[in-house]
């Protein structure tokens, strides 16, 4: 069960994901080893499940983002796991939510460009299994793009 104590270390880790133990323990008011112990496991349970940087996509020539709104034209087993499968293995879909109702799926898309994107959109987004139609919405700004869980 997580406790206070372990939402305090969530809440930080998810402002700063490489502060040391010791910084931790320092923030948080613990001592390094019954910080560490409990870092180790949230780790261990699965509750963090990893670390990772948060990369500025204009910054690497990623500025353009747009969400896409899909239906299936069915939605039996094979047709969604095909779909999923596809969509789990393209590194332009950054953000993948399965939706009840109508759409099926919301798709978050990062590309060049508009241009760039519509390549995408007609060469790789027309042709995911079992596509009835695809819907875009383009990013205007990005308000809160990697906010952490409201621990």
């Amino acid at each position: 069960m997580i406790d206070a104590l372990d939402k305090e270390i969530l809440r930080t880790l998810q402002n700063d994901g490489r502060m040391s133990a010791t910084a931790l323990a320092a923030e948080i008011g613990l001592t390094v080893a019954p910080c560490h112990r409990r870092l180790k496991d949230l780790e261990g349970s699965g509750v963090i499940s990893g670390y990772r940087a948060i990369v500025d996509p204009a910054a690497v020539g990623l500025g353009f983002e747009a969400l896409v709104f899909v239906s299936l034209a069915q939605v039996d087993r094979a047709t969604i796991d095909d779909f999923e499968a596809e969509v789990s293995g393209n590194r332009r879909i950054t953000s993948a939510q399965r939706l009840f109702g109508d759409p099926d799926y919301i798709l978050k898309v990062v590309t060049k460009d508009l241009d760039d994107y519509q390549k995408f959109y007609d060469t790789e987004l027309t042709s995911l299994p079992g596509v009835l139609r695809l819907r875009s919405t383009l990013v205007m700004k990005n308000l809160k793009p990697s906010a952490g869980l409201p621990l």
